[in-house]
């Protein structure tokens, strides 16, 4: 059909070749978005998840969670709760909301191990009193300590050498990142990026 138009057509032919020129280059472009669709809606997954979930169990109290606390861009406020709860100051009982980041550190961490085992959870909250009897009692404890804020969690991972778990939690380079391997556990903190 375009071809009996551009017979049939007397003086110049620049508008239907530029005609032709214009839907040739949609049609690439359209077949480039079409083929480079799913890598790009796979990159996009991959930076930006539906959900996060977390597995987590309290050496100290015995609780566990197993939940999903971010689903469909936003974080899930009875699951932090929840989270809140369970990361509490189990010497005193107090509870404070803990650093959504924090938890999006775990979950990453989580990612990049290629586990789905609970995080062990040493130390959570701590209450100022706590930490100050802690301060007072044994070496290491930082006087302005993140674990008041909810900023900072201390965990091990059942199979997972701490040394192995350090060094994943560095590679993010994302807070602070303790490693005591004496006591068999790796801090991690919403801090800005440090590593002891």
């Amino acid at each position: 059909m375009l071809q009996r138009i551009l017979e049939n057509r007397t003086g110049d032919n620049s508008d239907i070749v530029l005609s032709r020129r214009r839907f040739i280059r949609h049609l690439a472009c359209g077949s480039l978005l079409t083929l480079g669709s799913p890598v790009i809606a796979q990159a996009a997954k991959a930076h930006f998840p539906s959900h996060k979930s977390l597995a987590l169990e309290n050496i100290n109290t015995g609780d566990k969670l197993k939940l999903t606390y971010f689903e469909k861009g936003r974080y899930i406020s009875s699951a932090l709760s929840e989270i809140d709860y369970l990361l509490r100051d189990y010497r005193s009982g107090d509870v404070h909301r803990i650093d959504p980041n924090l938890l999006d550190q775990l979950h990453d961490l989580k990612l990049m191990l290629g586990t789905h085992r609970p995080f062990e959870i040493i130390c959570g909250y701590r209450s100022p009193f706590t930490n100050a009897n802690l301060r007072h009692h044994k070496s290491g404890v930082a006087n302005n300590s993140l674990h008041m804020q909810g900023r900072a969690i201390d965990i091990r991972l059942d199979g997972c050498d701490t040394k192995h778990l350090r060094n994943a939690a560095i590679s993010m380079h994302r807070g602070g990142v303790g490693y005591y391997p004496k006591s068999g556990f790796v801090h991690l903190d919403t801090g800005k990026f440090r590593t002891w």
